[in-house]
């Protein structure tokens, strides 16, 4: 043990400065908020009892567990008991899809879902399709939003739910979620919202007045990894997917994270604080990125929508394959990626590029800048000129 302590320790100590890699990587995670993080020590100190337990110290994390609900509740404009915690964005997703399923007739058995939703989603709605579900695809225009004359072709009498994902994290696309919503409610149809790239950047209040769940993530808003949560904002008419289990008023097993809630809920409580102003900024960090790279308008393309988050840039550019840019920037200094990083390391081009209408050739060459609260406009203008320097040499 003390010869595996040793290395461990070793390698922490590493002398990694962060400051020279300059992180263009805020929509696969974020660094912690330090606020959160004396939180979450403090939280892992003093409040380590099982929150299900019925002594003081477990009373104590059940205090702390409910206050961190409360708020959680009050960002979103919901009841707290809408609100369950779970271990981040992919449980949450599968977690909504189970408990909709264990919510109504079998013989509803037609699943509705865009092509560009996370890998968690698209690859649980695949195995239901092999177990007798029946999916249809949404179709996307060319911009990257759902064609929603579609989806009201597509729904019938035995379709129990739709599944589309607020701003895609590839492109950062914003769907027409209200819209989808009122379509769903007007029909009695669930409707899940995977919210992982919105959550802290987005007034969510409305979506959540009309989607049946919606899913977030600690780690995109500078909390903790291991920390997320599904909202049911109509709780009470839901079924568990799993009888008999004791948390999370019944619809999760597993003992509660506690520290880790509480320092996810810092982390978002002041993001939001400033979303207005960061908002602003960050549109003008895009901008300036842009603006930059607009002598190259024949070696970039920008992939974009009308209806855009400001914190996602997504580029392809000529000729270049999307993981030689990567490598060429990281050898700069620079952090981007290639596309959502739960599909990093696989050979297939992005399967939102292929919505679209993309080339194969062209799905292979996206990058993707996202921004974040310590980008600066220094950071940006020297990665616009590392993309430029690499086009000019190649």
């Amino acid at each position: 043990m003390i010869y595996k302590s040793f290395f461990l320790a070793v390698y922490l100590t590493k002398n990694v400065d962060v400051d020279i890699l300059k992180y263009f990587d805020y929509a696969a995670t974020t660094p912690m908020d330090p606020d959160a993080m004396k939180i979450w020590i403090e939280a892992s100190q003093r409040y380590f009892g099982n929150s299900a337990s019925l002594h003081d110290i477990g009373t104590d994390a059940s205090g702390l567990l409910d206050v961190s609900r409360q708020q959680l509740a009050q960002i979103l404009g919901v009841k707290k008991e809408s609100v369950v915690f779970t271990s981040g964005g992919t449980e949450s997703n599968i977690l909504a899809l189970e408990t909709f399923l264990a919510s109504q007739n079998r013989t509803q058995n037609h699943i509705i879902i865009s092509q560009t939703e996370h890998a968690s989603l698209a690859n649980y709605v695949k195995k239901l399709a092999e177990t007798g579900y029946e999916v249809t695809y949404l179709r996307h225009l060319e911009d990257g939003r759902v064609d929603v004359d579609h989806l009201c072709e597509c729904i019938n009498e035995r379709t129990c739910m739709v599944i589309v994902q607020h701003i895609n994290s590839e492109t950062g696309v914003i769907q027409p979620i209200i819209e989808i919503g009122q379509i769903t409610q007007e029909r009695g149809i669930f409707l899940h919202v995977d919210c992982v790239q919105s959550f802290g950047k987005f007034p969510l209040q409305s979506i959540c007045a009309l989607c049946d769940s919606l899913s977030i993530s600690s780690h995109k808003v500078y909390g903790p990894k291991g920390v997320g949560a599904v909202i049911f904002p109509k709780i009470s008419e839901l079924t568990p997917p799993i009888p008999n289990m004791t948390h999370e008023a019944g619809f999760r097993a597993g003992t509660v994270n506690v520290p880790g809630i509480a320092a996810f809920i810092t982390a978002a409580n002041a993001l939001v604080d400033q979303q207005k102003q960061e908002f602003i900024r960050i549109q003008a960090l895009r901008d300036l990125c842009l603006n930059q790279l607009s002598d190259h308008t024949m070696d970039v393309q920008v992939i974009e929508s009308s209806s855009q988050s400001p914190y996602i840039l997504a580029l392809t550019c000529r000729g270049l394959q999307g993981q030689y840019m990567l490598l060429e920037l990281n050898r700069m200094g620079f952090s981007v990626s290639t596309g959502s990083a739960c599909q990093i390391g696989k050979q297939d081009p992005s399967r939102t590029m292929m919505a679209l209408g993309k080339s194969e050739e062209d799905a292979h060459q996206l990058i993707r800048i996202s921004f974040g609260k310590s980008t600066t406009e220094d950071d940006v203008q020297n990665l616009s000129q590392g993309i430029i320097d690499i086009i000019t040499v190649s």
